[in-house]
């Protein structure tokens, strides 16, 4: 008979520990982005800020002598990246738009979507707690909507409320292959592989948007380069060493840094509607987390 400390039951604090820190950083390197496409726009913020990142990570990549990764890997990448790709622009683009906060709050209903997704193309049975999730997520979506249009209609904020749900949509994919690449990858190679991928595929639209920016910002785009690789690394490290269903809850804690680096940096308000809408959608993600009741079957006797 097991012990009740047995490893099986013990709570993994420290890849607890090291994705909030990632979720911290990624945080951080969302109030830079913000900055730098309302400056620069959503494309060029991402595509010197991914360059960067890559130009940065190769050294740490290469300087171990890697070896190629297998088949399985390189899949894997491949398709996270093309994710990120569409994800990083919608988001980003969306983010420039709305409050910080906000956007924060609405890409928190990527986990429900995630079941959704599972049942198209693992063929999963959507659960009753899954509908009800449902249910919550797209009340809270609503509320934050209705908020934002009560301070006057503003057709860009709405747009950027439109491509952050978008953008978690594909997060909902990311997820689901997340925890798969950290058991295939090291954290150093995915971080090489994303930005790899992402940086190439922007540069494909160079031509014709690519701006080189002013010296000034330099010093942004560095930062959200090293902030990236940070959070990629931290958030990598911890997927490899405890269960996605352990640490995807993590992800809310996204919600008070934001918050508070929204007001800090931006002076964003946190309305009341943009609070009750994520407790909406976060009391969604955790009932779609648990498992339907069981109800106990019962024999009756015929006299």
């Amino acid at each position: 008979m097991n012990s009740p400390t047995s490893s099986d039951e013990t709570v993994p604090l420290v890849p607890m520990g090291s994705v909030i820190l990632g979720l911290l950083t990624f945080s951080m390197m969302d109030v830079v982005m913000k900055s730098l496409s309302i400056e620069l726009g959503a494309y060029n913020a991402i595509l010197w800020r991914v360059l960067a990142s890559l130009a940065i990570v190769s050294i740490l990549h290469f300087a171990r002598r890697p070896k190629m990764p297998s088949a399985d890997a390189r899949k894997v990448h491949l398709q996270r990246g093309v994710i990120v790709v569409f994800m990083s622009y919608l988001f980003f683009w969306g983010l420039a738009r709305v409050p910080l906060a906000e956007a924060i709050a609405l890409s928190f209903i990527a986990p429900i979507i995630a079941l959704y997704l599972a049942a198209v193309f693992l063929n999963e049975t959507i659960r009753r707690n899954a509908i009800w999730a449902s249910v919550l997520g797209f009340s809270g979506v609503v509320i934050i909507a209705w908020g934002r249009a009560r301070g006057g209609f503003d057709e860009e904020a709405f747009l950027g409320i439109g491509a952050i749900l978008l953008s978690a949509v594909l997060y909902a994919g990311n997820l689901v292959i997340q925890r798969r690449q950290a058991l295939l990858a090291d954290p150093i190679e995915i971080s090489f592989s994303q930005n790899l991928i992402v940086g190439c595929s922007f540069l494909l639209l160079a031509p014709f948007f690519a701006v080189v920016p002013d010296v000034q910002y330099a010093p942004e785009i560095g930062a959200a380069a090293i902030l990236s690789i940070a959070s990629a690394i931290f958030i990598a490290w911890g997927y490899r060493r405890a269960e996605a269903q352990t640490l995807i809850n993590l992800e809310y804690s996204a919600f008070i840094w934001a918050a508070i680096f929204g007001w800090v940096f931006f002076k964003e308000p946190i309305t009341a509607f943009t609070i009750f809408g994520t407790v909406l959608i976060v009391a969604g993600c955790i009932l779609a987390s648990r498992p339907d009741r069981k109800v106990e079957h019962i024999e009756t006797t015929t006299i």
